[in-house]
């Protein structure tokens, strides 16, 4: 990979509260404000969404609008897919967190012979599924679709067999099968969880960084933690949910949650996490600026993303300067 490339992901469908599709666009007013060139330097692609949906009745309470997010997802996956192909690193900006597994999806279709790993920093695990959920909100469902988990050990609903196709399809979008396994997944921060999802990350063993350790050991040691229990994954995924931030600093998003990190912190971690030859793609979701006064939660997502972006290029640049020259002395 040589370049980075801006996907544009404005799908809310999959969240509880509306607005997170204002995300990219209040990311973009951050930028402007900054004084900033960020969004001229480089090439993106908007995925289209299906936001007017959301003035229809939804048919499907345990998946909310799996019909529609389910042919948003496709889209996301492929444009993955083609950029990879195509050598560039997908940068994703997108809405609600549910959209992250067609991008695991997009990542393997154009891997289907790589272990992919994924770090997943948030407030929440996004571990339910139909048969679990208590809210029917796709939002809290991409890890289990990416698991291929549907935790019927824990069940507490009965979906619509309309429900359970497009569930089935969601789990098996690009590469059939799962995309990841348990103990290539790592939680950072997850502290708002329900029990069904408590249960099956016990049941996997699946590794969680609580704040508290995070303090302790700091960014730079969690980061190398993470890549040693990752050690066998050829590639790897990090996905940032901007409420993996302490509520103080994320009132801008649907699902704000205390004792998260701090900006500073989040930077650092991702910045820690990003200096790696085997990152294949950064995700940032779940800006919500209707719920924000004066853009904070995307001026602060601003400062995170201009950081991870910076180190994404240095190491491209790395990379591709160390190509060259291996290249020139054969």
């Amino acid at each position: 990979m040589k370049r980075i490339k801006l996907i544009e992901v404005r799908s809310e469908l999959g969240a509880g509260t509306r607005g997170a599709s204002l995300g990219v666009d209040a990311l973009r007013i951050a930028c402007l404000n900054k004084g900033s060139d960020y969004f001229r330097r480089f090439n993106s692609v908007a995925v289209p969404d299906l936001n007017h949906v959301l003035f229809d009745k939804n048919h499907f309470p345990y998946a909310k609008h799996i019909d529609s997010v389910y042919t948003v997802q496709k889209n996301i996956a492929n444009t993955v897919e083609q950029t990879v192909r195509l050598g560039e690193f997908p940068l994703v900006l997108a809405g609600d967190h549910s959209n992250a597994a067609a991008t695991i999806a997009g990542i393997k279709t154009a891997y289907p012979h790589k272990t992919l790993g994924v770090v997943w920093i948030d407030a929440h695990a996004d571990i339910h599924s139909p048969y679990t959920t208590p809210s029917g909100n796709i939002h809290g469902m991409p890890i289990a679709m990416a698991l291929n988990e549907d935790n019927l050990e824990c069940q507490r609903n009965v979906p619509e067999p309309e429900t359970e196709f497009f569930w089935h399809r969601l789990k098996n979008l690009g590469e059939p099968g799962p995309k990841i396994k348990p103990e290539h997944l790592v939680y950072v921060v997850v502290r708002d969880t329900e029990h069904e999802e408590n249960e099956v990350i016990k049941r996997h063993n699946i590794k969680n960084f609580s704040l508290a350790e995070f303090k302790e050991k700091g960014p730079k040691q969690v980061a190398r933690e993470i890549y040693e229990r990752l050690r066998f994954c050829d590639l790897v995924y990090v996905s940032f949910d901007v409420d993996s931030l302490d509520s103080r600093f994320s009132k801008g998003t649907g699902t704000p949650v205390k004792e998260g990190l701090n900006v500073d912190e989040a930077i650092a971690l991702c910045q820690a996490l990003l200096d790696n030859d085997r990152i294949v793609c950064f995700e940032m979701v779940e800006i919500n600026p209707t719920l924000d006064s004066e853009n904070t939660m995307a001026r602060n997502a601003f400062d995170i993303l201009e950081a991870a972006t910076d180190t994404i290029q240095n190491h491209l640049h790395l990379a591709d300067a160390t190509s060259r020259q291996s290249r020139a002395t054969t």
